[in-house]
């Protein structure tokens, strides 16, 4: 009688891990999973894997978001060829730009002083219409492609608890039955069932496309010490194959927010396109960098952000000419943390929130049009205008002018330096003091 009773934990510790023979996730059988569908290696194994691991039905979730049609046009038959039920693609490009770029655009973010946070703000867009699919299909789960060592777990999953928190998340690369364990065997995987790919052994970079950015990562670029030939390209030109002629080129701003080109009223979309064309071509925006991701380890990557760096480069020289020194300080500062905030995955934190409040109270005067000059990969000041501007030609020359009493100044520098004076009187009364 007690050998019989002692195999009966056993049973039921195999029924609580598998179910008909797949297995159940946290204790439950997953019946439909909502994946971030990019048609990338990751995620094209991970419809069929899903699929066999847990018995789901699994939508595909493709958003639009620029990467271009080559990426996007094959997503459903792709999808659907792994074993999908259903590949829904969103065109979220102006959602993208508008409601995510452009206001950390107006906030002068760059995580680490470098990057132009490309792949950060994407994963934010692409996530909330994910949970929004999800919920819209009836899924139980929402899953996603990034790996355990990386950033984009972080922003998907702060996104997905922000929206949906009763939502199952499957992480597949951090699934204790997902047992492939580097992007060869990732291939391996996909070569054995039968899985299309556009990635090989020999071109094994990690990239990702939006109409911001492109960035790679992967392969030599895993070794600092390395020099590459920006053979991974694809938009951006390396400088020294830039043309040896410059081009200018003028943006026009509007409280902040980009809203023209060379004269032309464009919307987010083409003006971004139009930058990114004239920007490629010159070898701007080109970003090789070591940075520290949010997990704790250092990793390398390229950037090709070629309008990005020019709408940057334009909107910092029209808020020095249109902000007083104490505000643009202040919104640098602000702009180290806001960068943090995007970086990090808190895009739907109330921290971000509540500095854009403050972001737009700045941008309120950052109207005018700059002129820039592109000359093999440099960006260069050509000239700049605006309404508001703060800069006067004759007080800020070496005339003098009636608001402005050059004697005053002898007077505010014996302030000024007082404490200065005090020190050395005070130093001065001891013996062996070097200053």
């Amino acid at each position: 009688m007690q050998a019989k009773k002692s195999t009966k934990p056993a049973s039921r510790k195999v029924a609580a891990e598998s179910e008909g023979g797949f297995k159940l996730f946290n204790g439950k059988r997953l019946k439909k999973v909502c994946l971030a569908y990019s048609g990338g290696l990751d995620t094209s194994i991970m419809i069929t894997w899903l699929k066999e691991t847990y018995g789901c039905e699994v939508v595909a979730f493709a958003a639009d978001v620029g990467q271009g049609k080559v990426e996007t046009a094959p997503l459903m038959r792709k999808a659907k060829a792994t074993g999908a039920v259903k590949c829904i693609v969103k065109d979220l490009r102006q959602e993208f730009l508008e409601e995510y770029v452009w206001p950390t655009l107006r906030a002068g973010a760059k995580y680490e002083s470098v990057y132009l946070l490309g792949t950060s703000f994407a994963r934010p867009v692409i996530a909330k219409h994910q949970v929004l699919t999800a919920l819209a299909e009836g899924c139980d789960a929402v899953a996603h492609g990034a790996t355990g060592k990386g950033n984009d777990q972080v922003r998907f999953e702060l996104t997905f608890q922000a929206m949906a928190p009763q939502l199952a998340i499957v992480a597949p690369w951090k699934d204790p039955n997902w047992k492939i364990t580097s992007r060869e065997e990732a291939i391996d995987y996909a070569e054995a069932k039968g899985i299309e790919l556009t990635v090989t052994k020999k071109k094994i970079y990690s990239e990702d496309a939006n109409l911001w950015h492109v960035s790679h990562e992967g392969g030599k670029l895993e070794y600092p010490s390395k020099e590459h030939g920006f053979e991974m390209l694809r938009w951006t030109v390396p400088p020294e194959q830039a043309p040896a002629r410059a081009e200018y080129v003028t943006v026009e701003f509007h409280k902040g927010t980009p809203v023209g080109v060379n004269g032309r009223k464009l919307d987010a979309v083409a003006l971004l396109e139009a930058l990114n064309k004239v920007g490629a071509k010159h070898g701007v925006g080109l970003v090789d960098m070591v940075e520290n991701r949010l997990v704790g380890m250092k990793s390398r990557g390229v950037y090709e952000t070629p309008g990005g760096a020019i709408l940057y480069a334009a909107h910092e020289w029209l808020e020095q000419l249109v902000l007083d020194r104490d505000t643009l300080r202040e919104k640098r500062r602000t702009a180290d943390v806001y960068a943090d905030i995007v970086y990090d995955g808190r895009w739907f934190a109330p921290l971000r929130q509540a500095l854009d409040a403050f972001v737009n109270e700045t941008q309120k005067v950052v109207t005018g049009s700059v002129k820039l000059k592109l000359y093999k990969g440099n960006i260069l000041l050509a000239g700049m205008d605006s309404p508001w501007s703060l800069y006067d030609p004759h007080l800020g020359g070496f005339s003098d002018v009636p608001t402005y009493d050059q004697k005053d100044a002898m007077g505010f520098i014996r302030c000024y330096g007082l404490p200065m004076k005090v020190r050395h009187l005070m130093l001065g009364k001891k013996t062996n003091v070097k200053f």
